[in-house]
C-alpha cells in the first residue's frame, strides 16, 4: 500500500455533462502550483488523486487547501485491489500504530457490484479492529477515530485524515476579471471571492505621485500577491492618475470630486478590461459604506461603462469583510498607513446623492478623454511572479 492524498471536489459535481471541463483546469491549476515538487496527479469524476513521496506531504497539503475547487483533502494509504483479505491485513498494520480508545468505521462503496455493501463493509472491519487492537471499542456517535474505507472499482482505500478545502470553482473556468485593486481592505476580499467563482484575475491600480507614495505601491503589489497565491500570478497595470486627479481637483466642485474621480477610474479601468479580455470589472464596493458607494452615486458612477461590475462585497458589513481579509492573510497589509488616490482630496461633505446631469456637465470643464487616453499609453504593468517582489518591497 502507498499513502495518498485524495481530493474531493466542491460544486463541480453539479456540471454534469461540463465536469470534465472543471476537472482539467483543477489538475492544471494544481500542476502549475505544485511544479517545484515531483506530484503525479490523475482523477476521475469522483476524486482526484495526487502522489508523493511521504516527505512531500505536509507541504504540498498547505498549498492543496488553498486551491480552489476543492471540498474536502482526504490522506490515506491506496492498496492494490479491492480483496477484502488485503482490506483487512492493511487495516491491521495501520491501526497497530495509531492511539485512540474509542473508534468507528465509515464506508463508501462506489462499485456496486462489490458483494459486501458498505453496512456490511463497516461492520466486518469494525470486528477486524476489535480483534486487533486492546481496549477500544465501538462509538458511532463521538469516536476518538474515524476510519474511512473506500472501495472503487479496482483500488481501496483507507483513510485517517480529512481537512476542509475552501470550495468554489477552480480559477480560471468562468473566465477573466478586472480587480480594481486599491491598498484597502474591501478590494482584496473581493478578488479573493471572485476567484472563488472560478474567475481568473487581473488587476489595476491608480497611482498619483507624489501624492501617493511608492509604499502605496508596494503595499498593493504584496496584496496582489497574497491574493494570487488562491490561484495564479496576477497581472498588475499601474495608472499614472495624477494629471487627471489634479484636473479634478482644480476645476469640478469640491462636493463631486469623488464621484467624477470615481467615473473617471471605471471608464480606464474598462478600456483596460477590454484590451486584455476581461469580461468583467470587480472592485470592493459595500453598499452605503462611504458617500460613493450610496445606490444613487454607484449608479451614476457605473453610467459609464457597458462591462458588467461585480462587486462580491457589496452585501457585506464591514466586520465581515475585516474577518475574512483576515482569514485569507491580507488584512495586515491592508491597515499599513499609506494613501492611495480615494483618500487623498476627500472634500469634508462629499455628495451622497450626485446626478447624471450635474457629473456630465462638470466633466465638460476638463479634457478628459485626452488625459485618459494618455494615462493608459503610459501604464506600467508588474507581471506577478513572486521573485519580482523584492524588487519593489
Amino acid at each position: 500500500m502507498k499513502k495518498v492524498m485524495i481530493l474531493k471536489y466542491a460544486e463541480l459535481n453539479t456540471k454534469k455533462e461540463n465536469i470534465g471541463l472543471f476537472l482539467k483546469q483543477l489538475k492544471k491549476n494544481l500542476q502549475v502550483r505544485l511544479e517545484s515538487f515531483p506530484v503525479t496527479i490523475t482523477f476521475d469524476k469522483g476524486r482526484m488523486f495526487l502522489n508523493m513521496e511521504e516527505e512531500y506531504f505536509e507541504s504540498v497539503l498547505e498549498i492543496v487547501k488553498n486551491t480552489f475547487g476543492i471540498h474536502e483533502i482526504m490522506i490515506g494509504y491506496e492498496l492494490e485491489n479491492t480483496n477484502m483479505s488485503l482490506i483487512e491485513n492493511s487495516l491491521k498494520e495501520l491501526i497497530q500504530v495509531a492511539e485512540f480508545h474509542t473508534f468507528k468505521i465509515d464506508t463508501k462503496r462506489s462499485d456496486k457490484t462489490y458483494p459486501m455493501t458498505s453496512p456490511e463493509i463497516s461492520k466486518h472491519l469494525g470486528g477486524v479492529v476489535l480483534k486487533s487492537k486492546q481496549n477500544v471499542r465501538v462509538d458511532v456517535h463521538h469516536p476518538e477515530l474515524t476510519i474511512y474505507v473506500e472501495v472503487r472499482q479496482k483500488y481501496a482505500y483507507i483513510i485517517f485524515e480529512k481537512v476542509e478545502g475552501i470550495g468554489g470553482y477552480p480559477v480560471g473556468t468562468l473566465g477573466k476579471g478586472l480587480l480594481m485593486l486599491s491598498g484597502g481592505i474591501d478590494s482584496p476580499v473581493a478578488g479573493y471571492l471572485a476567484m472563488k467563482r472560478g474567475v481568473k484575475l487581473e488587476a489595476i491600480y491608480f497611482e498619483s505621485p507624489p501624492h501617493t507614495s511608492i509604499e502605496a505601491k508596494n503595499k498593493v503589489i504584496e496584496l496582489a500577491r497574497l491574493i494570487s497565491q488562491y490561484g495564479s500570478p496576477i497581472k498588475l497595470h499601474v495608472i499614472n492618475f495624477t494629471e487627471i486627479q489634479e484636473a479634478i481637483y482644480k476645476n469640478i466642485p469640491k462636493e463631486y470630486l469623488i464621484t467624477i474621480m470615481r467615473r473617471m477610474m471605471y471608464r480606464i479601468s474598462a478600456k483596460i478590461a477590454y484590451r486584455n479580455r476581461c469580461k468583467i470589472l470587480v472592485n470592493g464596493e459595500s453598499i452605503g459604506q462611504v458617500a460613493s458607494q450610496t445606490l444613487t452615486s454607484m449608479s451614476v458612477i457605473n453610467e459609464v461603462v457597458k462591462m458588467p461590475v461585480i462587486r462580491p462585497v457589496a452585501c457585506f458589513d464591514k466586520l465581515e469583510i475585516i474577518d475574512l481579509a483576515k482569514k485569507i492573510g491580507t488584512y495586515e497589509t491592508s491597515i499599513l498607513p499609506y494613501e492611495d488616490c480615494c483618500t487623498i482630496f476627500v472634500p469634508e461633505h462629499p455628495v451622497i446623492n450626485p446626478t447624471l446631469e450635474d457629473c456630465v456637465e462638470y466633466e465638460k470643464l476638463i479634457p478628459y478623454e485626452e488625459l485618459i487616453q494618455k494615462a493608459i499609453e503610459n501604464e506600467t504593468i508588474i507581471t506577478k511572479q513572486k521573485s519580482e517582489f523584492e524588487d519593489y518591497l
